[in-house]
C-alpha cells in the first residue's frame, strides 16, 4: 500500500473556475475598449455568450464581426493583452480552500499549471495561493515544449519536494492531457470533474485515464 506524501493540484477550474477568470477578463477589455466597442455591459453580455460556442478560441474577432466592425488585428491584440494581464477577480471554490487547509497538516503540496507564467503568477497571487504551497510550477517557465503532458514539471516537482514518485498524487481537471505524465511516473492520479469546467466533456487521451474520479475536493482524503 503506497503512502502518499505530496499532494500536487492543477490550478483552472481544479482550485477555481476558469468561467469566473474568463469573465473577469471580459471586464477588464469591455472597460478599456469602451471607446471602440460601445457600452462596455453589451460587450460583457456578448462576450460571455461566445464563451460557450466554437468561437471562444478568437472570441474578440468574432465580437467585431458580430458588431460589424473591421477586424482590427492590431485591436485583438490590445485586446488579448489586457484580458491576459488584468488583475483577475476571482476566489477559490470553497471546497478548494478547504481541502488546501486541511491537507496543509498532514501534506506537502504543490501546484503545477500550464498557461503563460504572468497570466497565472496574477491568478495566483489573486488567490493568495503562494504562502499556501511547498513547490509552484507554471510549465512555460521550463522553456518551450513543456507544457503536460511532458514529465519533466512533474520530475522538478519531485526533486523538488522529494521523495519517491509512488509518494505523490495529482488532482487535476482535463483527462486529455494532465494526468498522462503523472500515471507513466507512478503517481496517484484524480480527477476532479467541475459542473462549469471546461474540459468537463473531454475525453481521456491514451495513458490519461484517472486512478480516481471525484466531483468534490470534500472527497480527496479517503483516497489519499
Amino acid at each position: 500500500m503506497r503512502t502518499i506524501k505530496a499532494v500536487v493540484f492543477d490550478l483552472d477550474d481544479t482550485l477555481y473556475s476558469e468561467r469566473e477568470y474568463a469573465f473577469s477578463g471580459f471586464t477588464a477589455v469591455a472597460s478599456a475598449f469602451k471607446g471602440q466597442l460601445g457600452d462596455p455591459v453589451d460587450t460583457i453580455a456578448q462576450l460571455k455568450a461566445l464563451f460557450d460556442t466554437e468561437h471562444r478560441p478568437r472570441m474578440f474577432n468574432a465580437l467585431l464581426n458580430q458588431r460589424g466592425l473591421p477586424e482590427d488585428e492590431q485591436l485583438v491584440v490590445a485586446m488579448v493583452e489586457t484580458y491576459r494581464r488584468h488583475i483577475p477577480r476571482i476566489s477559490l471554490y470553497p471546497d478548494a480552500d478547504a481541502a488546501l487547509t486541511r491537507l496543509r497538516a498532514q501534506y506537502k503540496l504543490g501546484l503545477i499549471s500550464d498557461g503563460r507564467t504572468d497570466t497565472q503568477t496574477l491568478k495566483l497571487n489573486a488567490l493568495k495561493l503562494l504562502p499556501r504551497l511547498d513547490g509552484t510550477i507554471v510549465t512555460s517557465e521550463l522553456g518551450p515544449g513543456y507544457e503536460k503532458p511532458h514529465p519533466r514539471p512533474f520530475e522538478w516537482m519531485a526533486e523538488s519536494l522529494g521523495g519517491d514518485h509512488d509518494q505523490y498524487a495529482y488532482v487535476a481537471d482535463n483527462a486529455a492531457k494532465d494526468v498522462i505524465a503523472p500515471n507513466a511516473l507512478g503517481w496517484m492520479t484524480i480527477q476532479i470533474v467541475r459542473p462549469d469546467g471546461i474540459y468537463r466533456g473531454a475525453p481521456p487521451a491514451e495513458g490519461g485515464d484517472p486512478r480516481h474520479i471525484i466531483d468534490t475536493l470534500d472527497d480527496v482524503d479517503p483516497i489519499l
